[in-house]
Parts: C-alpha cells; sequence; structure tokens
C-alpha cells in the first residue's frame, strides 16, 4: 500500500476515503453501499465526512490524515461535487483519486471536465459504487495513479 500515512503499525491496514456532501443522506447512502470494505481484496475502509468544499480542501491538505480515496456527490449546493473536484486535480499535489456520483448520465462531459477518476449516477447503485471504489483503492494500494 502506498505510504501516506494511513496505515497503523500493529492494525490491520486501512484506507481513508473521504465523502463530500451536503445530504447527510447521500453520505449515508454512500457509507451503506462501501459497508466495512468494499471487495474482499482491499482493506477495510475508514470514513471521514464534509459538508463543505472549504472542509474538502482542508482534509486534503492536511498530509497526516492520508486521505487514499475520495467519493464526491456532482449534486451538492452550493459548490458542487464537479467543481471541487476539479480544483482538488489543480491544486492538491499528488492527491487521491475520485469518484463522482452525477445527476444524469448526460452529466457525463461535466465528469470528463472536472477530471474525475471514476463516475457513477443518482440514484447511487451499491454495487457499481463498490466496484468502482474498489478499483480505485486497489489503484491507491498499488501506488499506480488512477485512470482517467
Amino acid at each position: 500500500m502506498a505510504n501516506n500515512g494511513s496505515e497503523v503499525v500493529g492494525q490491520s491496514p486501512k484506507m481513508r476515503v473521504l465523502i463530500y456532501s451536503d445530504n447527510a443522506d447521500v453520505r449515508e447512502q454512500v457509507r451503506l453501499a462501501i459497508g466495512r470494505r468494499p471487495a474482499a481484496d482491499v482493506p477495510k475502509v475508514e470514513f471521514l465526512e464534509c459538508a463543505t468544499a472549504p472542509g474538502v480542501l482542508k482534509r486534503l491538505e492536511d498530509t497526516s490524515l492520508g486521505v487514499d480515496v475520495c467519493v464526491f456527490d456532482g449534486e451538492t449546493t452550493p459548490a458542487g461535487g464537479m467543481g471541487v473536484c476539479r480544483q482538488v486535480k489543480d491544486e492538491i499535489f499528488q492527491g487521491p483519486p475520485v469518484l463522482l456520483i452525477i445527476g444524469r448520465r448526460d452529466d457525463g462531459w461535466l465528469a470528463a471536465w472536472s477530471r474525475a477518476d471514476k463516475v457513477i449516477t443518482h440514484p447511487i447503485d451499491p454495487v457499481a459504487l463498490a466496484e468502482s471504489l474498489a478499483e480505485l483503492m486497489r489503484q491507491r494500494a498499488a501506488g499506480s495513479p488512477a485512470l482517467r
């Protein structure tokens, strides 16, 4: 696994997943879809949650937190997950990969503009979310950059 501060010596490794949405129900849906681990071959997950864009940036700039993967809600207001994703890609050096949840499949071009690493649509499909997140976790653990 990439040494980003998320491992604790003497304990089984965990990966930190940052969930960004202004909607507590969406954050809960994401947590429930992921569970303790999204796939058997990836580490357990520790969740961090943010309801505001400044909160996301603050958490990602704090390298001691070691965020491994982000899940952003594209429908968040006032700063949508797509814009925050683009900002993270532009401003956070070696930032974590981002899984973006968009409102409509037709918004795929905006997701591409945001440089999201993976995209799923609302309503959240738990299987699609878990599979996409697990793929990003595997890439992060291997130390390889996420695919764009």
